[in-house]
């Protein structure tokens, strides 16, 4: 395992093997209630906002309840599909994601899915003395690993910034 900093975001990396899928982990201090940057990680606007990082122009469509489905979408209109396998309100909300979505239409048949879902991508909230410690866990395959090792702390840097 090594750690390694981006402007106070802290990437963890735990890799057993080159083939499986790793988890990656990303932590994030910010100084405002857990309420807050839950409703501003997770809402619709705010969202598109710090997801840009990824993507501009990308937003999610579906619900943040546990059970529902919800599809993270890019500008070309494909990305994600997902189900929250998890949702305690302002404290973990888990997103199992299932399936590519592609021209409208969403994959989790093809070898390529199989061999890579499901993946989770976790967020953990905790709040003490006002400032809110935000835990992003994500499974990760190798050919994901390092876009995600540049694009999460910036995100998290983005949430931050509109929190703050």
């Amino acid at each position: 395992m090594y750690e390694k900093d981006y402007n106070g975001v802290h990437l963890f990396h735990n890799s057993p093997n080159s083939l499986m899928k790793k988890t990656l982990h990303f932590t994030i201090d910010i100084n405002a209630p857990k309420e807050k940057v839950w409703n501003t990680m997770l809402g619709d606007e705010t969202y598109r906002i710090w997801a840009s990082k990824f993507s501009e122009g990308s937003y999610y469509k579906g619900s943040w309840e546990k059970g529902s489905s919800i599809q993270f979408v890019g500008p070309s209109g494909d990305g994600m599909a997902s189900e929250i396998a998890d949702n305690k309100p302002y404290s973990f909300v888990s997103v199992r994601h299932i399936g590519f979505l592609q021209n409208g239409v969403v994959d989790t048949e093809s070898e390529a899915v199989k061999g890579w879902f499901p993946a989770y991508e976790n967020y953990t909230f905790t709040e003490a003395n006002g400032v809110t410690t935000v835990n992003v866990d994500l499974d990760v395959t190798e050919d994901f690993e390092k876009d995600m090792a540049d694009m999460w702390p910036r995100a998290l840097e983005k949430l931050k910034e509109i929190c703050e």
